[in-house]
């Protein structure tokens, strides 16, 4: 019996930063009503967390923000790579890597790229984005409790302005809410990893020297390791604002409050190399890098999502893109079942797909520290002796051997060593160029608010199973769109190049058929007709969605 309540909506989101207002839009696209809750009054103002791999940026693409992200990124869309130099001064030092997709390779498996965008410019693009797709966010408002029962969650939040306590009746609760996320640990989840790393003391200085010092050196990132002054410069606006990364070591039993302003400012010039450069304080804000995985993503009615499920060295940037991916992932399984094109149990593939995916990806973070000796990290026997491996395996790579998928290889790793997008079920779907009514596209464009069947415009087989989707999708309960690709009248997407095989880059035959999910990845594919194509749907389907 759902008690009476303030408000009512289908999903509760706990936590406005990346993940949460991630999940907003997301949430929003697909038609869900939603109430979103952050305790601080309003986005990011620190400069962090401002990579935002190709994986992101194809989500954000479909979500129809990749222009407006690139537009809030612009100042720094010429920055590439990472230094490693003693002090900015001379010519000593090297590249750990000059750029991001050297030599253009990047564009033969997506529509789009790595965008370097700080949170504080990131957010808020997507909180415009969120409320106007009708999203409900209250900044300023607390959960102070909840509780759940068969049929759903009752939620307490406080109005932090007016100090008013209001209730909130979900269907679901998605904790977004951090680290030391409170709704994980009401819910006594435990986590498992090697805990944390290591510690820094981020500060924002304004300098109008600096940019004469760096030249035309347009780093993402520079590590800097004069000994007794290391740490890690960024840029905010290549010009006079900066940030910089100064190892702490409460370990050692350093406070924070040693870290005085005249400190930092000796700390930054020592590390640059120049004396008497110009240094402004602007803010200064204490973080801690740790490698933790929770034991579960849900409980019952309650998510896990981003830094509440996961903790990973910040060293390639994975942290904050699992996060917005684990949103994804959750965000068309909640809209599915609430939806009632999916049975409940869909939910419980959230686990199974993301958080094996966490614990792959957050023991590449800290190897990837290892690898780039990340200022103030000096790590234990053990942390980041795992494998490294290319960033583009872990970016676009990873797989899900269980979960929502049919016929995928349960033996074969989350993380493979090489990138391999070959329509294999359980992987990112390839990305082609298409043409729709004379409008180009990407595959990926074609996947967000329902699972859509491949099949080809010029064989017999292809286009029976074409038929049978769209009968099956007209009979009612089943969302399925489907697309019959090559030349022809009969095809609805066209070639974008002379010479194009759908069928060969999706790992079938022109008598197969492919169907992939809301979120972009395999469920299913086959190689041959069917003799009776709609039931082999039918099957596929409920397998997929959990409604059999």
């Amino acid at each position: 019996m759902q008690q009476k309540a303030d408000h009512q909506v289908p999903v509760l989101v706990v936590g406005g930063s990346l993940v949460g207002l991630s999940l907003s839009l997301f949430l929003g696209r697909l038609g869900v009503r939603h109430m979103l809750v952050e305790r601080h009054s309003g986005t990011s103002i620190h400069p962090r967390g401002r990579g935002n791999n190709v994986r992101t940026m194809e989500l954000f693409r479909v979500a129809g923000v990749e222009p407006d992200i690139k537009e809030a990124a612009s100042l720094l869309a010429d920055n590439h790579g990472i230094l490693q130099t003693p002090t900015l001064v001379g010519d000593a030092g090297e590249w750990l890597f000059k750029e991001i997709d050297p030599g253009g390779g990047l564009a033969r498996f997506s529509p789009t790229s790595w965008c370097l965008c700080s949170q504080n410019d990131l957010e808020p693009v997507l909180l415009k984005g969120a409320r106007a797709l009708g999203g409900d966010l209250r900044y300023f408002h607390e959960l102070e409790s909840f509780s759940q029962d068969p049929e759903g969650v009752t939620a307490y939040v406080r109005d932090r302005d007016s100090d008013r306590l209001y209730t909130v009746r979900a269907d679901y609760l998605v904790a977004a809410d951090g680290p030391r996320s409170p709704v994980r640990g009401r819910l006594g989840i435990g986590q498992s990893g090697p805990g944390d790393l290591f510690a820094n003391v981020s500060v924002t200085f304004r300098s109008k020297l600096l940019a004469d010092v760096v030249g035309d050196r347009r780093f993402i990132c520079c590590y800097l390791t004069e000994p007794g002054a290391d740490g890690a410069l960024l840029p905010v606006d290549n010009k006079e604002n900066w940030v910089f990364h100064a190892p702490w070591h409460p370990e050692n039993g350093e406070t924070l409050e040693e870290f005085t302003e005249d400190r930092l400012r000796r700390h930054i010039r020592h590390a640059v190399g120049v004396p008497d450069l110009d240094v402004e304080i602007t803010g200064k804000a204490s973080w801690r890098a740790a490698e933790r995985v929770a034991e579960r993503y849900a409980a019952d009615r309650v998510f896990l999502a981003g830094d509440s499920a996961h903790e990973m060295s910040p060293t390639g940037a994975f942290g904050s893109n699992t996060g917005i991916q684990d949103a994804h992932n959750l965000a068309w399984k909640l809209a599915a079942v609430l939806g009632g094109w999916a049975g409940p149990g869909l939910l419980g593939t959230y686990d199974t797909e993301r958080r094996p995916v966490a614990l792959a990806t957050s023991a590449r973070a800290s190897a990837r520290s290892v690898e780039h000796s990340h200022p103030g990290f000096a790590p234990a026997p053990g942390i980041g002796a795992g494998k490294r491996g290319g960033i583009l395996g872990v970016v676009l790579g990873y797989r899900y051997p269980e979960g929502a998928v049919v016929g995928a290889d349960p033996d074969r790793p989350v993380v493979p060593e090489g990138l391999r997008l070959t329509g294999e079920p359980g992987s990112r779907s390839p990305h082609m160029w298409l043409r729709r009514a004379g409008e180009r596209l990407s595959t990926l464009d074609l996947y967000e608010r329902s699972p859509v069947l491949l099949s080809d415009a010029g064989s017999a087989a292809g286009a029976a199973w074409h038929a049978a989707a769209r009968r099956l999708a007209g009979a009612g309960g089943v969302r399925l769109d489907a697309y019959r690709i090559g030349a022809g009248p009969d095809a609805e997407l066209a070639y974008d190049t002379e010479g194009d095989d759908w069928a060969a880059v999706h790992g079938t035959t022109a008598d197969g058929a492919v169907l992939v999910r809301p979120d972009g990845f395999v469920a299913w594919r086959a190689s041959d007709a069917a003799d009776d194509p709609e039931a082999e749907l039918r099957r596929v389907l409920a397998e997929v969605l959990r409604t059999g």
